[in-house]
């Protein structure tokens, strides 16, 4: 009888400490969700509101060059800042502002793209990575390559 009551009571010891564990860990997943990886809360965070997010660059031939800006304005509350921008394949090239930009203020990126060796339609795409809430853009170069003659 008394092993009994022991297994039954170390049952309900484990059951308390899983609930109570189970529920901090509820607890901190809705603090989570409520934040960016930078720490700052989802409606506080820094945002993008590009004038473009695609340029179509028309119909060039091979071994043109083709370079456009994207500008954007951070509509957020904290300052904007870029870490990264890459590209789909190494013929194309983006430049980002390296120094914060402030709520309000405007910013440009530079994308240079190189059609030495593409032939036909494209879709180049650029990722933006920043602190911003989506963390991640996507800008768009699209058009056609003829081949030279």
């Amino acid at each position: 009888m008394k092993r009994l009551l022991v297994i039954v009571l170390v049952a309900f010891a484990f059951t308390a400490c899983k609930q109570s564990a189970t529920d901090k860990v509820e607890e901190k997943l809705a603090t989570v969700s409520d934040t960016s990886t930078s720490g700052v809360l989802i409606e506080d965070a820094a945002k993008f509101k590009f004038e473009k997010e695609i340029f179509d660059f028309g119909v060039i031939q091979e071994g043109e060059s083709v370079q456009t800006s994207f500008k954007f304005k951070n509509v957020g509350k904290t300052p904007l800042i870029i870490t990264d921008a890459t590209a789909t394949c190494g013929c194309t090239v983006p430049e980002y502002p390296k120094t914060p930009i402030k709520p309000g203020e405007e910013g440009t990126i530079t994308v240079v793209f190189n059609s030495i060796g593409k032939t036909g339609m494209q879709d180049k795409v650029v990722t933006i990575k920043s602190n911003a809430n989506p963390e991640a853009e996507s800008l768009h170069l699209v058009g056609e390559i003829k081949q030279k003659k």
